[in-house]
């Protein structure tokens, strides 16, 4: 068992639903930003890519992502001048850039304590530090995931890494000092649409939070916790009689401004 790159085509089968927050945040940063780069900082396949090139048109745009399938789709939307393959947390920019956006990445990387104000250090003066990251681990679409495997194969979960979003106020606590700090939280109520087989849900978080649980499983393994996965599912979010599920699911975002 070893673990597996991201999947482009599977993360992107709920575009629509993952951009939103992503587009919220964007939204988010003001317009007077300083001289210097915008960096997609984990920007997957590139959803983002072409809402920042209408926002920043004459700003260089450089893409920071881990993962090279997903940089090989990113580069196909022609949205950004350069990409990095690079992990997060041992990124550096060439210089000081004007902002680092970053939608529902950092939560893959642990020390937040040390790894935010880090990366807040790498902005000019002025620029702008703005992210999303989801906080769902305890619903049942995500805590399910982590119980069903324990239980029928103790100890591989906690082999497997996990996402993991502090509680809002350790953000402001170590990060409201370090300039203009913006914090909220929403939930959406998403709409997914009827699968051919297997719960919506399970399409959902297999491409993202369950991905690490699952490669620690062989395929048996892994058919069997599905179907599992599958029936608590139908219990904690009913399908409606087309197949489709309404699905909440809560994030969290913050903006800082350097000053």
């Amino acid at each position: 068992m070893t673990s597996s790159d991201w999947d482009p085509d599977l993360y992107g089968r709920f575009a629509d639903v993952r951009l939103r927050p992503a587009l919220d945040l964007l939204a988010r940063v003001g317009g007077a930003l300083p001289e210097g780069d915008i960096v997609d900082l984990g920007c997957g396949s590139g959803p983002v890519g072409l809402a920042l090139a209408r926002r920043f048109p004459d700003r260089r745009r450089v893409g920071v992502d881990s993962s090279h399938a997903m940089l090989a789709k990113a580069e196909g939307t022609g949205a950004y001048d350069a990409l990095t393959a690079a992990d997060i947390a041992g990124w550096t920019p060439e210089r000081p850039v004007a902002l680092i956006y970053s939608n529902a990445a950092l939560q893959w990387l642990g020390d937040h304590d040390t790894l935010i104000p880090a990366l807040a250090k790498k902005l000019t003066s002025g620029g702008t530090l703005a992210v999303q990251m989801p906080r769902q681990n305890r619903a049942p679409s995500h805590r399910i995931w982590t119980d069903l495997v324990q239980e029928h194969f103790p100890g591989r979960a906690a082999q497997a890494a996990r996402p993991e979003t502090a509680d809002p106020v350790e953000y402001h606590r170590r990060l409201s000092p370090l300039g203009r700090f913006d914090l909220w939280e929403t939930e959406y109520f998403q709409t997914l649409p009827a699968a051919p087989e297997g719960h919506p849900v399970r399409h959902f978080t297999s491409a993202t939070f369950a991905r690490p649980i699952l490669d620690r499983l062989d395929e048996g393994e892994r058919v069997m916790i599905e179907k599992l996965y599958d029936e608590a599912m139908r219990a904690a979010y009913p399908p409606a009689a087309d197949g489709t599920v309404l699905f909440p699911f809560r994030r969290l975002f913050f903006t800082l401004d350097i000053a």
